[in-house]
């Protein structure tokens, strides 16, 4: 019987350990779009401040950036998802990122209500493993007892 409460007990113990990885990649994924979030602000900002004219840092990849100056800031072009782009005025630019933004958020609430689900499956696993582990340890001390009487 002892065996099979060890068994049991491994197999909580890696259900947990199978939750906690699951957790730890769903919040990388919340950090990813909170990351993604701050990039945008970034360019939200810097196409509010930034005027026809201003010089900028453009990066071409590797660490490495080229100056430029701002031709046109009313010709912003804007991912939209799915490889496409488009030429937008400042203000519209503003509106699909701040759009971008509204979508992440949902994202990072979905992700965060799976982890909260998560956690809660976790806590419950590790309530029956403290359970199972208490009823071993009585089962033992019960057998010591009843070999203690045996032996008298």
């Amino acid at each position: 019987m002892m065996g099979g409460g060890q068994q049991q007990l491994q197999q909580l113990s890696q259900e947990l350990q199978a939750l906690e990885e699951e957790i730890e990649a769903l919040e990388a994924e919340i950090a990813d779009y909170q990351e993604e979030q701050s990039d945008i602000d970034d360019a939200i900002e810097a196409i509010e401040t930034l005027d026809t004219g201003s010089t900028v840092q453009v990066p071409l990849g590797g660490g490495a950036y080229v100056r430029a100056e701002v031709q046109d800031i009313d010709e912003i072009i804007v991912s939209l998802g799915g490889n496409y782009s488009a030429e937008q005025n400042e203000d519209d630019a503003i509106d699909v990122l701040r759009r971008k933004q509204e979508a992440l958020d949902e994202r990072i609430e979905e992700t965060q209500e799976e982890v909260d689900e998560l956690e809660n499956e976790s806590d419950e696993l590790e309530q029956q493993a403290q359970q199972m582990q208490q009823q071993m340890q009585q089962q033992q001390m019960q057998q010591m007892q009843q070999q203690q009487g045996d032996e008298e």
